[in-house]
């Protein structure tokens, strides 16, 4: 069945991805808003919501779904404490998505990643490779985080307790436990990821390519037509390929 889609910040790059996405889908745009505007005047029209815009109109968008009682996708990262407390509440009432990054690859590497973790134990070293283009101007990306975040929870840590990254001059031996992260930047690169898991005298390696960012707006899209049949409730991409926690 063909949807109508509400995208909020359709004029970044994310949102012509999404346009050309939600095309590709056979569904339409029924609406497209940026800063300065509001989806609330047509959210009642759509089918779907979807959110790539900013943190600080997180909770504008939030509240335009739940007056209009339609599902939301929100794909707007820097979020901080308070936006997922908005998060829980909306999701009380609308179907909430939320998710830093809407690649199935990567949802799928993050579920590998946790098992990896869970079944090969303290033993084996974790390291978190990551590479982006020379522009990206945050590290570790987010999605590195995602995945250093899967291998703590497969080892039933808290990443921020045990994360290890920006090594330099005689740091001494590896700290035992420690989730380690190494950042590299250059050209033109989408996203590269991968996570080592050492042992002795064997490394077992889970990698991920991204080519272009239609990757992520295929995958939000994915979202957005599961959603869209859901009761409501807080979801995430594991839901969305049937994946267990």
């Amino acid at each position: 069945m063909a949807l109508q889609f509400g995208v909020i910040g359709h004029k970044g790059r994310m949102g012509q991805a999404l346009e050309a996405a939600i095309a590709d889908a056979g569904h339409a745009l029924f609406a497209g808003v940026d800063a300065g505007g509001s989806i609330g005047p047509y959210a009642s029209q759509c089918d779907v919501l979807i959110d790539f815009s900013a943190p600080d109109a997180l909770s504008a968008n939030l509240g335009a779904a739940r007056v209009a009682g339609k599902p939301i996708v929100i794909g707007t990262t820097g979020l901080e404490e308070a936006h997922f407390v908005s998060l829980a509440e909306a999701a009380r009432a609308v179907p909430v998505l939320q998710s830093g990054n809407f690649s199935l690859g990567v949802t799928l590497m993050a579920h590998l990643v946790r098992e990896a973790a869970t079944r090969l134990g303290p033993d084996w070293d974790i390291e978190v490779l990551e590479m982006h283009h020379r522009m990206k101007v945050d590290a570790p990306s987010g999605t590195a985080k995602l995945l250093g975040e899967a291998a703590a929870a497969g080892r039933g840590i808290a990443l921020s307790d045990n994360m290890e990254s920006g090594r330099h001059g005689m740091t001494g031996a590896r700290v035992e436990g420690a989730i380690g992260f190494a950042t590299l930047r250059g050209g033109t690169v989408a996203g590269d990821h991968s996570v080592i898991f050492a042992g002795n005298e064997e490394r077992l390696t889970l990698s991920h390519s991204a080519e272009n960012r239609m990757i992520f707006a295929r995958g939000a899209v994915r979202a957005a037509e599961w959603l869209s049949s859901q009761p409501a409730g807080r979801y995430t991409m594991n839901d969305v390929l049937g994946l267990t926690a």
